[in-house]
């Protein structure tokens, strides 16, 4: 069942969460870490582990943050909505 997060959320949003989920995936393969283990490790469901995965929308920033943590990949996570420099990681319309 689709969520009221997911029906609601622009394309190019859902398109960004889906690719920080499928990097995320790469990420735990790459360094060898089990589903049980990022699951323990972040303090998480297994079942959550999976929404992260896969970029669901409903699932909190506080659970993305944490897992990229213990990826080594929470450095981009400061400059997702740069003010100083106008632009954002996620490739979305810089403000004025």
């Amino acid at each position: 069942m689709k969520t009221l997060a997911t029906s609601t959320l622009p394309r190019a949003a859902r398109q960004a969460l889906i690719k920080l989920g499928l990097d995320i995936a790469v990420a735990r393969k790459k360094r060898r870490i089990s589903t049980v283990s990022m699951a323990e490790r972040a303090f998480i469901s297994r079942g959550t582990r999976y929404k992260v995965e896969k970029g669901d929308p409903s699932v909190s920033m506080s659970i993305y943050a944490p897992v990229s943590s213990i990826l080594g990949l929470i450095e981009g996570f400061g400059n997702v909505a740069d003010r100083a420099t106008g632009t954002s990681t996620l490739g979305l319309v810089p403000w004025d």
